[in-house]
């Protein structure tokens, strides 16, 4: 009894759901309308989707808009060209054309798969890495607002074909791999974000051209499996699909002799597999398009016009890349004529294309498409912003022996990078250089001979790592993907002399001949962000995500990927990833240009970053008014004051973390000669905090000269034993000018304090850090520069940072100061500008210090991370706090940091910084902040005294502090667009 009811009831559901099916389908009045209103030929004509160039000449257009008014054709489909000129191409056509056409365009990674000027994003294998579908969906959505300002309707995208096969010419790296369901999945993510943002989606190339060694381009290729090792693998894709209502699906030029044996049958124009699979058994109600008509798997053996009539007797609605559309036109109506084709057929296909027209807004008639500012909207930031975050979230380390990536020691390692096959001094090399000192060599294309290869191999020997890129690869299987054999034994040597850290700019399959590497990074794909990208995961700024989409080794199949973490080192990102408004953060530009424009300084270097991120990082004119030489990221500037904070406090903290000083003790029980001097009760707390009571500066040059003004025994015009200081070009120092200093700087007066008062009032000095540098060499029994050199500058990878850079770089990177004509009488470059410090060596703790932006950024953001860079740690929690606060209520200081102006009037920041703010200025022209609460960190170095220290316009002008406004201006706008997006 049971079983009869069952039955019945089962029978009852499919008698139910027969008759839900069998229903005609109801469109829209529109729809109906049109169609009643069209005669035989102009709804054959919509079945057509015809290939348009924009880089083509004015027939080409004639020819179109022949098609058009005389055949009525539903659509283009737009290959090669520019945006600019698609649209006014397209704007041309939509007015000829009674019925709106719709337009579709293959941009399967963007619109720069076809157009010039436009972005590509990652190639689906690249995609394929990503763990995060989400960004796929963003990805569909940008695609889907990209295609919409063009004019574009379809995107003959996503491909969801189950690249199984290594062999594979014409799908590879256009799959998002070998496992189903990671292609289903994020072919289901692409399409949704197109079709959520208005842009109809296709899934192809039905049923899966993933497992063939033949390009249908050219030939028609032979899928020989079973029905149910098709069913099982490489249909799931588009079954999943179809559950989750993609708009449109591509049938493939393949012959599957499974689903149709008929010798030289595409699946195109079988009826078994249009019809009887897709439509049917897989129940697809949508569009089905053919594949380019024109391609050699169908057009070598049927003529034109025929093609087309089988295709669309098999069950397909759009006719692509017709080579014949006339011929094909009659041969359909013939067809109809003779009872070939069922009328009930043709209205089938047309009302669902016209339905597809309808929902895409065209029953309203085609709106004119603007052209203006058409590159600007293409390429937003918002879209760079999301193409570089794909790339990054698709980084696979594949193999990492020991943990060796992300490299956290910087000291004790010396670099080289290899650059095979691609640009010399590449992004890749270039972006490798902000991280370490590396030495960059260059394999080229061409062949080199034994020799070359020897000479290469003991250059590159001499370095511990060696960082090498592959680039220029290809994705020919059959060329070993552009691998030659013998840049793979020159490779394999030298991993055996060194750490090599190999980074695949290239097809993931290529990994095959590189399974004997221990150190592997895949990019996937080559280009000037992966390239930008591939440095920051190998020195630990940004963390690995991906996997593998496919296998090519036992140990290196699909899902394999080591998950890295950062190190807390600098990564270079978008301004809109860290919440900035890049649009505001450019007025930065304007206020530089205005600063060289009325010569407040010849040019410069300005760095900002936020929550670890550099979002800009520009450098502006010369190194002189005479431009000659332009600013660079890798020229130095003298930091003047900036030194005070970036050395010698430095080591002061580092002796109070350690328990070495007690910043409230009398500084004569670290210096006892200052016993008995009116400095011995002094505190380094007092001191630190300018109101101790010592005097702003001691002009102590003048001292070393006579009442004439000529210079006395304590210099000469060459170096000598005792004269071993070069102060300028003709001028060294004596040996004894050092201590002679530091005695005139106990002998030095105070400054008068009132009766009542404890403390001095405050009053900024450069004389308590001649103090600070002597306490720092005391204490740590080191040289003051060696002592900074070794425990901060060079393990954080500050190769610029440091004093005398005469002795480490030429003097062409080197931004010149004053021109001194009371002094040292002559142009002062590469020495430092203070002349006290110039006279003890250069080397002072109130002045000396040089560096570019990047590693004075650096500095100040290990600050910020309260004493953490790069995965070491420098200071105790709290330190760095406890020194940036400020220490007394009637002086804004903290110890050694300066700190804004907390009430209204001037202030060396912006008045936006908030109290946790700290950092310090210099008398050249340069500035540094850090802002704990916003995250930021902002590095202004400029040479304002160039040739003359009296030009104060940089000052009077308020470039430095107007920048920094514009900083946190951009953070404003942006907090105050999200929040309006919101609500």
């Amino acid at each position: 009894m049971f079983k009869k009811v069952f039955s019945l009831s089962i029978l009852l559901v499919y008698s139910v759901l027969n008759s839900l099916f069998s229903q005609e389908i109801m469109y829209p009045k529109w729809v109906e309308e049109t169609y009643a209103e069209m005669n035989q030929e102009e709804k054959i004509g919509q079945l057509f989707m015809v290939a348009a160039y924009s880089n083509k000449d004015e027939q080409h257009i004639k020819n179109l808009s022949l098609l058009i008014e005389n055949y009525h054709i539903g659509g283009l489909i737009f290959f090669q060209g520019g945006p600019g000129r698609e649209i006014n191409m397209t704007n041309q056509l939509q007015a000829k054309s009674e019925i709106p056409l719709w337009i579709g365009m293959d941009a399967e990674w963007g619109l720069g798969m076809r157009l010039d000027s436009t972005m590509n994003f990652p190639k689906q294998m690249t995609l394929g890495a990503i763990q995060n579908n989400d960004y796929i969906y963003k990805m569909g959505a940008e695609i889907a607002r990209q295609a919409k300002l063009i004019g574009v309707h379809v995107n003959f995208a996503p491909v969801v074909d189950v690249n199984n096969n290594i062999k594979n010419p014409v799908i590879g790296n256009r799959s998002f791999g070998e496992d189903k369901v990671n292609v289903a999945e994020k072919g289901v993510a692409y399409m949704k974000g197109m079709q959520d943002n208005g842009l109809l989606a296709n899934a192809k190339h039905f049923p899966g051209h993933g497992d063939t060694d033949s390009d249908s381009h050219m030939t028609l290729p032979i899928i020989n499996h079973s029905k149910g090792r098709l069913d099982e693998l490489e249909l799931y894709p588009f079954k999943k699909l179809i559950e989750n209502n993609v708009n449109s699906m591509m049938v493939a030029h393949l012959h599957i002799p499974a689903y149709d044996s008929t010798p030289n049958k595409a699946t195109t124009l079988s009826k078994n597999v249009v019809t009887d699979l897709l439509k049917e058994e897989l129940g697809f109600n949508g569009l089905i398009f053919t594949d380019a008509l024109n391609m050699k798997g169908v057009s070598d053996f049927y003529a034109p016009g025929e093609t087309d009539l089988l295709a669309f007797k098999a069950g397909n609605d759009v006719l692509l890349f017709p080579m014949d559309v006339p011929n094909a036109i009659n041969m359909i109506k013939d067809a109809i004529k003779k009872g070939e084709l069922p009328e009930e057929r043709l209205e089938e296909s047309v009302k669902k294309i016209l339905h597809a027209k309808y929902k895409l807004g065209l029953h309203e008639g085609f709106k004119k498409l603007e052209p203006e500012k058409i590159h600007e909207k293409l390429n937003s930031t918002e879209a760079k912003n999301l193409n570089e975050k794909l790339y990054a979230e698709a980084a696979t380390l594949v193999r990492n022996e020991k943990n060796f990536l992300p490299i956290h020691i910087l000291d004790t390692t010396n670099f080289a990078s290899l650059s095979l096959k691609g640009d010399n001094n590449n992004t890749f090399q270039e972006y490798l250089s902000k991280y370490a000192d590396f030495t960059h060599y260059h394999l080229p294309k061409d062949n080199m001979d034994l020799g070359d290869y020897s000479q290469l191999i003991n250059q590159l020997s001499q370095y511990e790592t060696v960082v090498v890129g592959l680039h220029g690869m290809n994705n020919s299987a059959s060329k070993r993907f552009g691998l030659k054999s013998e840049d793979l034994l020159f490779l394999q040597n030298l991993s055996e002399k060194a750490n090599v850290v190999l980074t695949v700019f290239g097809n993931a399959y290529s990994l095959k001949y590189l399974q004997s590497f221990q150190h592997i990074l895949m990019m996937y794909e080559d280009n000037d962000i992966t390239q930008k990208l591939a440095p920051q995961m190998i020195f630990g700024a940004k963390p690995t995500k991906g996997k593998l989409p496919i296998s090519v080794a036992p140990e290196m199949k699909a899902g394999t990927g080591i998950n890295t973490k950062t190190l807390n080192r600098f990564g270079y990102s978008n301004p809109l990833d860290v919440g900035m408004d890049p649009k505001i953060l450019a007025e930065i530009d304007a206020i530089a240009q205005e600063a060289i424009e009325t010569e407040a300084t010849p040019g410069g270097q300005i760095l900002v970053a936020k929550d670890g991120q550099i979002v800009y990082e520009k450098n502006f004119g010369y190194q002189t008014y005479h431009k000659y030489s332009k600013v660079k990221d890798e020229t130095i500037y003298d930091l003047a004051s900036i030194t005070k904070v970036a050395a010698t406090l430095q080591s002061i903290m580092f002796l109070y973390d350690r328990g070495i000083i007690d910043l409230d003790k009398k500084i004569s029980h670290y210096l006892p000669e200052l016993k008995k001097s009116n400095k011995q009760n002094m505190t380094l707390r007092n001191i630190l905090t300018h109101q101790a009571g010592l005097v702003p500066y001691v002009p102590f040059w003048r001292q070393t000269h006579d009442m004439f003004g000529l210079k006395t025994p304590m210099y000469q015009n060459h170096e000598a034993s005792l004269y071993p200081n070069q102060l300028a070009s003709g001028l060294y120092g004596h040996q004894v000018l050092g201590d002679s200093i530091w005695q005139w700087v106990i002998d030095s007066e105070l400054l008068e304090k009132p009766r009542w008062q404890k403390n001095y009032d405050y009053r900024y000095s450069d004389m308590g850090y001649y103090i600070m540098q002597k306490i720092s060499e005391r204490m740590t029994n080191m040289s003051y520069e060696d002592f900074l050199h070794e425990n901060f500058y060079k393990p954080m990878g500050m190769s610029t940072m440091g004093f005398l850079p005469l002795c480490r770089f030429p003097e062409t990177q080197i931004a010149p100061t004053e021109n001194d004509l009371v002094f040292r009488n002559d142009l002062i470059k590469g020495w430092v500008h203070d002349q006290g410090a110039a006279m003890v060596g250069g080397v002072a703790g109130h002045a000396g210090l040089f560096s570019n932006a990047k590693d004075l950024a650096i500095l100040m953001q290990m600050n910020l991370w309260d004493g953490t860079y790069g995965g070491v740690r420098y200071f105790s929690k709290g330190t760095v706090p406890y020194f940036t606060k400020k220490q007394f209520d009637e002086n804004r200081r903290g110890l050694g940091w300066d700190k804004p102006v907390e009430e209204e009037g001037p202030s060396p920041t912006s008045h936006y910084a908030s109290p946790l703010t700290f950092g310090h200025t210099g008398f050249t022209g340069t500035a540094a902040w850090a802002d704990p609460e916003f995250g930021l960190v902002y590095i202004f170095l400029s040479n304002r005294v160039y040739p003359d220290a009296d030009n104060r316009k940089l000052i009077s002008s308020n470039i430095r502090t107007r920048i920094m406004d514009v900083i946190y201006q951009s953070i404003f706008e942006y907090e105050s667009e999200q929040e309006e997006y919101v609500n």
